[in-house]
């Protein structure tokens, strides 16, 4: 009896995980003529967003078409997004590259807490606010963290779910064009 319901179990989520890979990957991706399939995976051109900083500026990503850059995802709470921060830094400043660190603010048990944490880590990259998980759905992001580099005409060339160090940064780095 036990073997039956667990058998009946696995196919039931074998049949979920089925129809969330053929049917919800619709729901995320859309054709723009303008710019090609827009989408979350290696090769596609990297879904456009608009996010406020905490400074109160807007931040759009086409609006650095013709750079690369680093979309990371990440909160204040999480232990590896806390360890990659410093790597994320020296990278930025090493580096011809713009790191864009996206806040999941609605994840943060208080929103001030971004503000404290940039100011101990003495981070100088933009930190947009995703506050309510609106960019993050886009992306289906299911990690913290979870990053993008995204080569200087728009499309995703690798995806890191998990922390990130300096080396790896400089190695994917070096296979942007």
């Amino acid at each position: 009896m036990k073997k039956w319901i667990l058998v009946g179990i696995v196919i039931g989520m074998l049949g979920w995980v089925g129809y969330e890979y053929i049917f919800a990957k619709d729901e995320v991706e859309k054709y723009d003529a303008n710019t090609g399939k827009e989408g979350n995976r290696k090769g596609d051109t990297a879904f456009d967003f608009e996010l406020t900083t905490l400074d109160g500026e807007t931040v759009k990503l086409s609006d650095y078409r013709g750079e690369r850059v680093m979309l990371n995802f990440w909160a204040t709470w999480c232990p590896p997004c806390r360890a990659e921060m410093p790597d994320m830094e020296k990278f930025q400043k090493e580096h011809d590259i713009t790191v864009l660190a996206v806040n999941l603010t609605e994840t943060e048990t208080d929103p001030s807490k971004v503000q404290d944490f940039i100011e101990e880590y003495d981070l100088t990259f933009t930190v947009p606010l995703d506050q309510e998980s609106e960019i993050a759905n886009l992306y289906q992001i299911v990690a913290y963290p979870t990053s993008f580099m995204i080569d200087s005409n728009g499309r995703i060339q690798f995806l890191m779910m998990g922390a990130m160090n300096y080396d790896m940064m400089v190695q994917q780095f070096e296979m942007l064009e």
